[in-house]
């Protein structure tokens, strides 16, 4: 009797816990999509549901991870880089895009960059090294990624020349993204010089308050003049072909020297605060308008395009707008001909689902390329959930068949193009730390066109009819992961 009586009054307990949760779920007036998915989550995986509700569900829109100070500071030295160098004229067509930027994340479009595009991630790799070995003063690398492999030793050894010779050396990365990396990797790097900082390293008690928010940026910066940015990790299969014969991951990732690496240092920086709790602003690292224009006049590596328009667009889980998503949207509903885009994964926000339908119906060639797989089996069913709303609506959709397709672009109207770390699904655009250029150039945006039709050579383009025929199981095992896309 007392242990009916006991288990009667734990179970009470834990309804009031659910049915109180449920209520501040429905209180906090997500999207409608997030709200039902997670009352689903609560009421239907009872115990489990709540722990999973507890370490992702809560919204932290409230925090806040770099002070306002750290934050003012960096935000005044990136705009005294770009009065420095003059208002750069804007295509007209892409002021409302430019602006938006600007209004929202303090993004500046600089002008006179030097761009180049890889695709190669061994060309990206070599390019990267041979910057490295030429560092005079300082070198910031922050990764989501970086494994104990023969890539991230590479990488370490390289930096660790360089802290040798005194180029002060810091290195980000994700503590999430590194949960398979033991600790001792990363105390060799501090060993050799190299500083080093987790981002929102999860450990208990806290680890309910940042193991949901993560940095999925892929940002390196030399002596402020050279910059990457792209969908590149350090790792092996970013680089070299797997086991059994499977080739490299298909990635795209950006080299760019000139004033708009100003923006990938702030956005390193702002990190690096996160991280470690340091505030650096000093103007060294932010060169002058002439020492910028000396070094590229100095420099020989071939380039895509020259005199290019960039704006460094970033996105925190905690900001009011979602500022990279909210970009792409406008992009795609202000396209006059086409728009192509890649992504990994294809889980959109209904926002990013209404416009990619809206463009399609109003007769813009618009082009989806994911992969034919994915590198988690579920994410593949969640991801083909939403592609027969998109086709129906005209999308022409292509899966790419010779290995996994990670790269994460845009190119519109031959005028624009866009290649960064973000994804088409939820948690890029509302839970990650993300970094996108933003390119306002001919030659770069028919660069990125190429490289798309080439890829989709090496693609299958789905067929309404046949997609609709598929099995009854499938779509039931697709339906029902997508009712957790959100969570994803």
């Amino acid at each position: 009797m007392f242990d009916v009586v006991v288990y009667s009054v734990i179970g009470a307990f834990y309804l009031v816990v659910v049915l109180s949760q449920m209520l501040v779920v429905i209180l906090e007036n997500r999207q409608p999509v997030k709200t039902v998915a997670w009352l689903m989550v609560l009421f239907f995986l009872p115990i489990v549901g709540l722990v999973i509700y507890f370490f992702f569900g809560r919204n932290r829109k409230r925090e806040h991870f770099v002070s306002r100070a750290c934050a003012s500071q960096l935000a005044r030295r990136s705009a005294v880089r770009f009065y420095q160098g003059g208002f750069p004229e804007l295509p007209v067509e892409y002021r409302p895009l430019i602006k938006l930027f600007r209004r929202q994340s303090g993004a500046f479009p600089y002008a006179d960059n030097k761009l180049r595009v890889f695709t190669s991630g061994a060309s990206m790799l070599d390019n990267l090294l041979r910057d490295i070995a030429a560092a005079r003063h300082h070198i910031h690398v922050e990764f989501y990624i970086i494994e104990d492999d023969r890539i991230g030793r590479m990488v370490r050894e390289a930096l660790a020349a360089k802290a040798r010779e005194g180029v002060s050396v810091r290195l980000v990365y994700d503590d999430v993204g590194c949960w398979n990396v033991k600790n001792r990797f990363f105390r060799e790097m501090e060993k050799e010089g190299i500083q080093v900082g987790a981002f929102l390293p999860v450990r208990f008690p806290k680890l309910t308050s940042k193991v949901d928010f993560r940095n999925h940026r892929k940002i390196v910066v030399i002596d402020a003049i050279v910059g990457y940015v792209g969908g590149m990790n350090l790792a092996e299969r970013y680089f070299y072909p797997g086991a059994k014969g499977t080739p490299a991951w298909r990635d795209t990732h950006l080299r760019m020297m000139g004033n708009a690496v100003a923006g990938l240092q702030r956005a390193f920086l702002s990190d690096w605060y996160v991280a470690t709790g340091q505030t650096i602003t000093s103007q060294v690292y932010y060169p002058k308008e002439e020492e910028c224009r000396k070094l590229l006049a100095a420099d020989r590596e071939p380039f895509v395009s020259r005199s290019v328009l960039i704006q460094i667009v970033t996105s925190i889980p905690t900001a009011p707008w979602p500022d990279i998503m909210q970009g792409m949207i406008l992009a795609i509903l202000r396209a006059k001909k086409y728009c192509y885009l890649q992504s990994p994964y294809f889980m959109p926000t209904e926002r990013m689902l209404f416009a990619l339908q809206t463009a399609a119906l109003a007769g813009v060639d618009i082009r989806l390329m994911i992969p034919e797989r994915t590198d988690k089996r579920f994410l593949t069913w969640a991801s083909r959930s939403f592609l027969h709303d998109v086709i129906r609506a005209g999308v022409r959709v292509y899966l790419y068949l010779p290995g996994f397709l990670h790269s994460k672009t845009l190119v519109c109207d031959d005028t624009l193009m866009s290649c960064g770390s973000t994804n088409i699904d939820f948690r890029s655009f509302e839970r990650n730390f993300e970094v996108n250029a933003f390119v306002y150039d001919r030659e770069a945006a028919l660069m990125m066109k190429r490289t798309f039709l080439e890829d989709q050579s090496r693609c299958r383009l789905l067929n309404l009819e046949t997609w609709e025929k598929r099995s009854i199981w499938c779509r039931v095992a697709e339906s029902s992961i997508r009712l957790l896309s959100p969570l994803l």
